[in-house]
């Protein structure tokens, strides 16, 4: 069975990654996560599963979807054995990107991690808040 996370990225800046950088590479390692509720959600993750890119900073949307294809490893610039990372590939952009505000403004939204705890990197998309980001993106 399929499981849907959202990650966040600070698309711009010294440290940025975008979802066209993704495209562009097809693949990469997502790491650089240290929040330990973030750390316990990738360490549910499995190849597979499927990642909505999320764009911090200024942007504060979801603009694409990658797809895991590693199980979660020890980061091997990190010293810590409890840093993981995942390896992710490019799956496919959103047509429209989903903001924030957007996601706000629908109560079906307000108990998710998103909403409710804003500075979490790394969470799970229940199947129904997936369905309905995708369907958002349609229109």
């Amino acid at each position: 069975m399929v499981n849907y996370w959202l990650a966040k990225q600070e698309p711009s800046g010294p440290r940025g990654y975008n979802f066209e950088n993704l495209k562009k590479d097809k693949k990469t390692v997502w790491d650089g996560v240290h929040n330990n509720l973030a750390l316990k959600h990738m360490r549910e993750m499995k190849p597979g599963d499927l990642i909505l890119f999320y764009h911090t900073g200024d942007e504060r949307q979801a603009v694409g979807i990658m797809e895991v294809t590693s199980k979660p490893y020890p980061n091997p610039n990190e010293d810590n054995e409890r840093f993981i990372v995942v390896d992710v590939k490019y799956k496919k952009p959103l047509k429209k990107s989903v903001t924030l505000d957007e996601l706000k403004k629908q109560k079906k939204f307000n108990d998710w991690e998103l909403i409710r705890i804003s500075r979490l990197s790394v969470m799970p998309v229940p199947k129904d808040i997936w369905d309905s980001i995708i369907q958002m993106s349609q229109n």
